[in-house]
């Protein structure tokens, strides 16, 4: 009889209990913004982070709530901006556009490797382990960390480097964070010279380890009529607010470390 008892008040306890916490839920609720739903469901639901937030929920919520810019979402494009302020009653304005770019050229023709790697492949392993097998060690490791991360399938290894379809890249920039060796990098600019090298080695080590890598030799600092090039730690950089796109240094590079649309 007592254990019946026990049983029958720790039963009503608990219905009670949850009896109050169903009406304290009910009127302590903060009812959501419906505009959030709408703008979450106008975003291409990448999650891809490259509008700052940690997602497109959260991103959307920041729009309604916070007056976050409607532009930020690069996978969507203007399209998707267009619909973001639709919903919020204001002018979309330009939207965000960049691409993806692979700084680096060390395909297995023009880049050889310094040992037979048989560790995990993935680019993060690889990279551990003496920087990786390639001669080269700023350049690509070719295992495809970066096509895991891609959730537009924009990214393919062509000869052991890491090659990018425009066509698909939205820019969302999951690739730039997966990359150990940090190689690929978003631009805005379609139509300006790009140094598709990191390694600051000098020349003659650049040039022992890869044929198409930047070997600090100047020329193209000279020949640039803008002041848009300049060479520091043997690897030139392009200032793409001075390039006109003239493809002056393109020409001249000796070892075609630089490129156009890279």
């Amino acid at each position: 009889m007592s254990i019946a008892l026990a049983v029958g008040i720790v039963t009503c306890i608990g219905i009670t209990g949850a009896t109050i916490l169903v009406i304290a839920a009910k009127f302590m609720a903060v009812e959501e913004d419906a505009r959030i739903g709408i703008v979450a469901a106008a975003l291409p639901g990448a999650n891809c982070g490259a509008c700052g937030y940690a997602g497109c929920s959260d991103y959307a919520k920041a729009v309604v709530e916070d007056d976050a810019p409607v532009s930020k979402c690069i996978p969507g494009g203007q399209k998707t901006s267009d619909a973001v302020a639709e919903v919020m009653g204001v002018e979309a304005g330009a939207a965000a556009s960049q691409h993806a770019v692979v700084l680096c050229q060390g395909c297995t023709t023009n880049c050889g490797t310094k040992f037979d790697y048989q560790g995990l492949p993935t680019c993060a392993a690889a990279a551990g382990y003496y920087g990786g097998p390639s001669d080269c060690n700023y350049g690509c490791l070719g295992f495809g960390d970066c096509i895991k991360a891609c959730a537009f399938d924009a990214i393919t290894i062509v000869d052991g480097l890491s090659v990018i379809d425009q066509e698909k890249c939205t820019g969302c920039g999951a690739c730039t964070t997966e990359c150990p060796k940090h190689i690929i990098t978003l631009s805005e600019n379609e139509t300006k010279a790009t140094v598709v090298c990191l390694n600051t080695e000098k020349g003659g080590v650049t040039r022992k380890a890869c044929v198409t890598g930047c070997i600090g030799c100047m020329k193209c600092v000279k020949t640039c009529q803008y002041e848009a090039i300049k060479c520091e730690n043997n690897l030139a950089t392009i200032d793409h607010e001075k390039c006109t796109g003239c493809g002056e240094c393109v020409a001249c590079c000796p070892v075609s470390a630089i490129k156009m649309n890279a």
